[in-house]
């Protein structure tokens, strides 16, 4: 069996990365933009039965919306209708907030590093759920969700010392 065999679009998995970095990327650049104008938590504030907020202050409709809103509107350059791109952005948000409710229970503070549960919700939902849209198989979407746990390990601590995210991880 060739590597060919196993892998039927490599351009495939490119578009799904580069969509859950664009997802995951755009509320981080928009608060870099924004500051706090509109950085509205998700969870009002809400806390829950353990004393700990429900996701944290940094889960923000602002977040939210902008990858929703951008991931769409890149998403026909990828082969997706704005909506698929949206509700993609979407996918990867919500799992975005399961690690964070999960951190949360598991008492780790807001934006503290759990390299695990902070990627692999956010990227295997997605690319689970939107697999046959995105073009890929279950082997290429192991792949992509293994690319971006890299991509996110290698790159978060140069875009740290860039000044884009506030934390190197």
């Amino acid at each position: 069996m060739q590597i060919e065999d196993i892998l039927s679009c490599w351009q495939c998995i490119i578009k799904a990365l580069m969509l859950l970095i664009i997802a995951n990327g755009t509320p981080v650049l928009s608060r870099n933009i924004l500051g706090s104008r509109f950085a509205w938590p998700i969870d009002f504030g809400l806390i829950v039965f353990d004393k700990r907020p429900l996701f944290g202050y940094s889960k923000t409709w602002r977040g939210l919306f902008v990858s929703m809103l951008v991931t769409g509107a890149v998403a026909p350059l990828f082969g997706l209708t704005a909506a698929q791109g949206a509700f993609f952005a979407l996918l990867v948000m919500l799992g975005d907030l399961a690690a964070s409710f999960t951190k949360r229970r598991l008492g780790y503070v807001e934006s503290s590093r759990f390299r695990i549960i902070d990627v692999l919700p956010e990227s295997l939902l997605p690319v689970v759920i939107l697999r046959v849209y995105l073009g890929i198989t279950a082997i290429e979407g192991f792949i992509v969700v293994a690319l971006f746990f890299i991509f996110e390990a290698v790159l978060s601590p140069l875009l740290y010392r860039l000044h884009i995210r506030k934390r190197p991880y």
